[in-house]
């Protein structure tokens, strides 16, 4: 279709609701917040406390009761705790959500393609703190891990790249601008730069992640806008970005 057509796009972002059986009540209402013109709705990562699919199921609830469009998500480490992945995803998809895990989706916003590309992302560091492809296999695992996720997003990126308006979600930051608030000790484990090199090749018109409680909102990666949409930075509630698809333009976020 004609980009210039494309209507203006909400999108409502959040990560690390850490939902759990004893929380269902608040879950509901965080969600039950968000701007009923919202579009589309986007969790990124720490939907559960302990990654158990009991937790998944609230949140799942909460969603399908209470949100105002479609929903997609990406797990986060703590969705990752009990090593029951596979079925927290099962329980948020079972509740209507789409889980992406390396992988992307395009959801139909008043006939306009907007294509998700998701992925957790993970450790790994930046400028003067990777962690490197040598010594112990342990060690040598995560670097290799966090390429396969670099991997990912690359491909969900190209899936989309004709998409009108291009989202990225991710739960581990991709830059250290998000990052500041944090202590700079810790950097290294949440995030990593390594996750920017796919968003600098397709500039995608929005990035958003979680997970750094005590980060900052606003940074970007080149010319694109990169947000932290943990909960405890948004003030407990979700941010919505309006997004506006341009002919010949890219995307202008707000």
């Amino acid at each position: 279709m004609d980009i210039a057509s494309c209507p203006t796009i909400k999108v409502a972002a959040a990560g690390d609701l850490h939902c759990s059986e004893t929380r269902e009540e608040e879950a509901h209402a965080v969600v039950a917040a968000i701007d009923r013109d919202a579009d589309l709705v986007l969790l990124a990562g720490d939907l559960t406390t302990h990654g158990r699919p009991e937790q998944a199921a609230v949140c799942a609830r909460a969603c399908a009761a209470e949100a105002p469009g479609p929903v997609v998500a990406v797990l986060g480490n703590h969705d990752h705790h009990s090593a029951r992945a596979d079925e927290v995803t099962a329980a948020l998809e079972e509740g209507g959500i789409t889980v992406l895990d390396r992988a992307a989706t395009v959801v139909q916003v008043g006939g306009c393609e907007v294509g998700v590309a998701g992925a957790k992302g993970l450790v790994g560091g930046f400028h003067g703190s990777h962690l490197p492809d040598f010594g112990e296999p342990v060690m040598r695992a995560v670097y290799a891990e966090c390429g396969e996720e670099v991997d990912g997003l690359r491909r969900a990126l190209q899936e989309i790249a004709v998409c009108p308006l291009r989202l990225v979600l991710l739960h581990y930051a991709p830059v250290t601008d998000t990052l500041v608030g944090e202590a700079e000790g810790i950097w290294t484990f949440l995030g990593t730069d390594r996750l920017a090199a796919p968003i600098l090749e397709h500039e995608p018109d929005l990035v958003v992640h979680g997970h750094a409680h005590a980060g900052a909102f606003e940074g970007a990666i080149g010319t694109v806008p990169v947000h932290n949409v943990s909960l405890p930075v948004l003030g407990g509630a979700f941010h919505v970005f309006e997004c506006q698809a341009r002919a010949g333009a890219g995307t202008g976020v707000h």
